[in-house]
């Protein structure tokens, strides 16, 4: 069987294939062993195992399969034409309508405050209510955010202290309630 290729092509490429040079890399651990002392008498048997393992171990090359292009077959200038598919007429364009405006997501802070000042004894008088309403109708923003996670729960404790602490504040000490109102009113100005 003759072929165009040649013996000394052959190891060529096997030489600079990277199955020979990791068994080269695992001969040279071999030799490494041996001149640690590790090897004895059998570094030669040593070198070659490892050599050997190196070179079965890693894979071969990889072969590409061909590419194969699409042959068109041959037009006859004679036969008929093909029918084609009809095309589907395009559709008329209509504009389209705007989406509705999504409703606001219900803020879950505000939804848990709302929750928590409902089991609070709160006087109607000090407007905490219309409060929570006009902070429902701001919707999200740096206001209304602040005055939900700060400056509405800082009031109520500081209104639940006073409260607590009342028997012994003495006749000159201000009314929580009548401070609670006055916050809360500061609150909806800062909203509007």
């Amino acid at each position: 069987m003759a072929t165009s290729d040649g013996a000394g092509r052959r190891v060529l490429r096997y030489l600079e294939s990277a199955r020979n040079l990791v068994g080269c890399g695992g001969g040279a651990v071999g030799l490494g062993l041996h001149f640690a002392g590790l090897g004895g008498a059998w570094w030669p048997a040593v070198v070659a195992g490892l050599y050997g393992a190196g070179a079965l171990l890693t894979p071969g090359p990889r072969t590409e399969p061909p590419v194969v292009l699409p042959v068109e077959p041959p037009v006859d200038p004679l036969a008929p034409p093909l029918p084609s598919t009809p095309r589907p007429e395009p559709t008329p364009r209509s504009e389209p309508e705007p989406a509705p405006e999504p409703a606001p997501r219900p803020d879950p802070e505000l939804a848990a405050l709302s929750d928590y000042l409902a089991t609070v004894p709160l006087p109607d008088s000090a407007g905490v209510a219309g409060l929570l309403a006009a902070l429902r109708s701001a919707g999200p923003g740096p206001v209304p955010a602040e005055i939900v996670r700060h400056r509405l729960p800082v009031a109520v404790a500081g209104y639940l202290r006073a409260l607590t602490w009342r028997p012994w504040a003495g006749p000159d000490a201000p009314d929580p309630e009548a401070e609670l109102g006055r916050e809360v009113r500061r609150l909806v100005a800062e909203l509007n």
